[in-house]
């Protein structure tokens, strides 16, 4: 098993370096199902956040990326219910998806609640609001 950095991941799914581009492509097509690559949610997290704020990419094209990972059979997430219930809870509404995996995280974790002082994540993220 080999783990994979993010920006593999991001030279993969955006092509957007010369150079690199074809190295990530051939790392993610040396992965198999005996010798998978690993992503930890942390990584993911770092997906997102490079594709919204360096490449501005919307909501539907995050989940694409999202759904692309999740479907892979080469590739192990860490904690890979938890991404699926917090893209789940992305996909549907509004919140940040930092917000929504934490939400998630902490539910996978056995929480009862997630408790915030964020209106926002309370309203769109299923957390609890400290007053």
């Amino acid at each position: 098993m080999k783990g994979l950095d993010t920006n593999i991941l991001i030279r993969y799914f955006m092509q957007d370096d010369p150079i690199q581009t074809p190295k990530a492509r051939a790392v993610l097509a040396s992965l198999s199902l005996e010798r998978p690559g690993w992503i930890p949610l942390v990584g993911v997290l770092e997906v997102v956040w490079v594709l919204t704020s360096n490449f501005r990419a919307t909501r539907s094209e995050v989940c694409k990326v999202m759904d692309q990972l999740l479907g892979s059979r080469q590739i192990l997430i860490e904690n890979v219910s938890a991404l699926k219930n917090a893209l789940e809870l992305y996909r549907r509404g509004k919140a940040d998806f930092a917000d929504c995996l934490i939400s998630a995280s902490a539910q996978a974790a056995g929480c009862t609640q997630t408790l915030t002082f964020d209106k926002d994540a309370a309203k769109t993220a299923g957390m609890t609001l400290i007053h």
